[in-house]
């Protein structure tokens, strides 16, 4: 009887301990996988590098700062922009070719300088090709000739242009030596700085002078010194660069409504995206708008300092003739620039007024 006792007690041991264990493996089930947390992808910061050989009080120089204050305010300080100017880096030649091997993220271009790969846009820097800035701005803000103008640089120059900013007015400054011009005649012989491109050289043609090829930041000194006895600037890089004091004259022909193009080195530009590229040129348009305006009001004030400082006006140059000698120039002196223009392109820009 005792022994039966004992093993109904083991058995019922065995059964609460079975029991006991299966309860315990419910409880100790794993929970249902959950997804693995991804950590957050943190958006690339990026630095872009922009050179300009314009001295820092000029509308260009303060515009690389506008463009810096915006594109870090819009971006929340992921895309800033070290800065250099005054040819701190690059000539202006140097700088050029660095934004296109992609030493140099950022430079000022302009037609007469890409014109060399991509001849058509040559006409937009010919002598008397826009009536004014309106005339101008009508042009660049048309999608067809501007996107046609990115596209073509882009694809054969190897930079993105990313607006067009007012540089000015250009008009003939001339030493004393040279006296008062007022007919293309008058400018044979005369030693003119240009920029040393094709399409500038011809400019310099175009206006009747004797082209003489010169890095910008020699200028000052070439006229100090008889080197050159001219050159073509909007009155407020005469003023900043102080070219009144080695000249006398300056010679209101209105010969060119002058641009430069802040432009990308393509490959940077591809690699950037696309709410990067849209927060870029939101930026950009900020500060055409704040250069095209200084530029300006700068222009409408300049004339009353430099005839303090001496500068002697001539306001009534024959207009006509500079502009019949020109179109002559373009097509007899300077084929090597104009046979490949498109005229077509030139009756657009026309129709555009």
């Amino acid at each position: 009887m005792k022994k039966r006792v004992v093993c109904i007690i083991l058995m019922i041991a065995l059964i609460s301990t079975f029991a006991f264990a299966g309860g315990g493996q419910e409880k100790a089930a794993p929970a249902p996988a959950q997804a693995e947390e991804k950590a957050p992808v943190v958006p690339q910061s990026i630095q872009l590098s922009w050179s300009s050989i314009s001295t820092p009080d000029t509308a260009l120089s303060k515009a690389m700062q506008k463009f810096k204050f915006e594109v870090e305010r819009l971006s929340g300080g992921r895309i800033s922009a070290d800065l250099y100017n005054g040819g701190q880096i690059f000539t202006q030649e140097g700088e050029l070719a660095a934004a296109r091997e992609g030493t140099l993220d950022m430079a000022y271009y302009a037609a007469g300088w890409v014109a060399e790969w991509v001849p058509y846009l040559g006409q937009l820097n010919a002598v008397y090709t826009f009536t004014g800035y309106d005339h101008m701005r009508n042009v660049y803000t048309d999608p067809g000739i501007w996107g046609k103008i990115v596209k073509d640089v882009s694809e054969k120059v190897g930079v993105r242009p990313l607006a067009a900013f007012y540089l000015g007015t250009r008009e003939l400054n001339l030493v004393e030596k040279v006296g008062p011009v007022r007919h293309p005649d008058q400018m044979k012989g005369v030693k003119l700085r240009t920029p040393n491109s094709p399409n500038w050289i011809a400019l310099g043609k175009a206006l009747g002078g004797n082209p003489t090829p010169m890095s910008f930041g020699e200028v000052y000194m070439g006229l100090k010194t008889g080197v050159v006895e001219g050159q073509d600037n909007p009155l407020p890089t005469d003023r900043i660069q102080k070219f009144y004091e080695p000249t006398k004259y300056i010679i209101m022909t209105d010969h060119v409504v002058d641009t430069v193009w802040p432009s990308i080195n393509i490959k940077r530009w591809n690699s950037l995206s696309k709410e990067d590229q849209g927060i870029i040129l939101e930026a950009i348009e900020t500060a055409r708008q704040y250069n095209d305006e200084l530029q300006r009001s700068r222009e409408a004030n300049d004339r009353a300092f430099l005839e303090d400082q001496g500068i002697i006006f001539i306001d009534d140059p024959d207009k006509k003739a500079f502009q019949e000698y020109a179109k002559w120039s373009y097509q007899n002196e300077s084929q090597n620039v104009s046979k490949d223009w498109d005229w077509n392109f030139y009756d657009k820009i026309q129709s555009l007024q």
